[in-house]
């Protein structure tokens, strides 16, 4: 009790304190984002292999060897290790940005590169939440800005890679931020339903319309659920700033990524999704507030 009184009356030692927790969960968030989805990956290709083969017989020879894969390590208590040479991982090489400078970057066992990703997540997880406390201070909206930073990173890290928002982010996401708004924390329970709803049908709406047009899928479901999720967590007003704000930064960072990679590959919605989310969060009334000025509307 005494060390939460001192970070109630010290916004330099909540800030801190802040800073290292999330480096520390940066750390678990690349293990999650990494093991997640080939842990899916596992389910669906045994479960498929599973029905096949108990439904036609003649598939079993063929299937039966995507029965006995081996399952993917635990995301909780599976001790990480290097992706080449198997390496387990010490603990003070696995201390979040410092580590990777310790090992300068390299495995310690077979001099493999490890990847800057790692170092860079970690850093973003720690600067992020420690703007979430900064804005918001010694508060319970706090403590749920930061959840919401959490789940955000690792729902654009994973639909970066995979192409899919996972249902257990996505609508655990928007569960709790409908169970919190009967604390009004960022909304009341009404805004919050609301959002919920238009957030969910604003993209099934352009997803199909799209698709009457083209012939073609221009975003996945998972979007939709996010968007939901942005919703029930900021209110029904602030899914408008999320749409614009992640039409922006898909517009700024796509650009900036596809000149870097130089490569025609199909680049996600739900990382501008996940930036348009935060944003809104952290500084949407005052954008608000900005616009309404600007345009003399106030």
């Amino acid at each position: 009790m005494d060390i939460l009184l001192l970070l109630e009356n010290s916004q330099s030692l909540l800030l801190i304190a802040t800073f290292v927790f999330s480096l520390l969960v940066g750390s678990f968030l690349n293990v999650v984002i990494y093991r997640f989805p080939k842990s899916m990956q596992y389910d669906w290709t045994h479960d498929s292999a599973t029905h096949l083969i108990e439904t036609y017989d003649e598939l079993k020879q063929p299937l039966e060897k995507f029965t006995k894969l081996d399952k993917p390590p635990s995301i909780i208590w599976a001790r990480s290790n290097c992706q080449n040479c198997k390496h387990q991982i010490k603990a003070w090489e696995n201390i979040p940005v410092l580590g990777f400078i310790f090992l300068r970057g390299k495995c310690s066992n077979c001099k493999t590169k490890i990847s800057h990703r790692y170092w860079m997540i970690e850093l973003l997880t720690a600067v992020l939440s420690t703007a979430v406390v900064y804005n918001f201070g010694w508060s319970l909206t706090s403590v749920c800005g930061v959840v919401l930073t959490y789940f955000l990173i690792s729902i654009a890290m994973i639909d970066y890679d995979t192409m899919v928002i996972p249902d257990q982010f996505s609508l655990t996401l928007m569960w709790i931020g409908l169970f919190i708004s009967l604390w009004t924390v960022f909304v009341d329970p009404s805004s919050s339903i609301k959002g919920a709803l238009l957030g969910y049908l604003l993209l099934w709406s352009v997803f199909h319309l799209f698709k009457l047009i083209t012939g073609k899928d221009g975003m996945g479901y998972g979007d939709f659920k996010l968007l939901a999720a942005g919703g029930a967590w900021l209110g029904m007003k602030s899914v408008a700033i999320i749409v614009i704000l992640s039409s922006l930064s898909g517009a700024i960072l796509g650009s900036i990524i596809l000149l870097i990679k130089k490569s025609n590959k199909p680049i996600p919605f739900g990382p501008y999704l996940a930036v348009g989310i935060w944003v809104a969060m952290m500084y949407g009334q005052k954008i608000v507030d900005w616009y309404l000025g600007f345009s003399g509307l106030s």
